[in-house]
């Protein structure tokens, strides 16, 4: 995947997001080449190392990090709390948009 689009993915900056790629490619995690069909651009891809932290390191931890969380949620306490989340998400990116140029506040929504 390319930096700009893992950047855009994790809703974060490349700025934000170099430090934390440059680190986990020292660890051995990641591998950062050139883009053979555009120099400008950079590909990263997860090593096998990187897999094995993921898989046996961080989602165990993910999924019980949720489990105890939402342990208390009914099925359709999840399905309101993402429709809303999602509706928050889309009313974010709306307002970035509009604050950068990219796009009018829709009629009757503030600047």
């Amino acid at each position: 995947m390319s930096l700009g689009d893992l950047a855009r993915y994790l809703m974060v900056s490349r700025q934000n997001l170099s430090g934390l790629i440059s680190r986990m490619e020292r660890d051995g995690h990641l591998a950062v080449m050139p883009d053979d069909r555009d120099r400008r651009s950079r590909l990263v891809t997860i090593s096998a190392s990187g897999r094995q932290v993921w898989e046996h390191h961080a989602q165990p931890k993910i999924r019980a990090y949720y489990e105890s969380l939402l342990g208390e949620f009914s099925v359709s306490d999840m399905t309101h709390t993402l429709h809303y989340l999602l509706k928050m998400l889309d009313g974010m990116e709306r307002t970035d948009a509009a604050q950068l140029g990219n796009g009018a506040p829709a009629d009757g929504e503030a600047p």
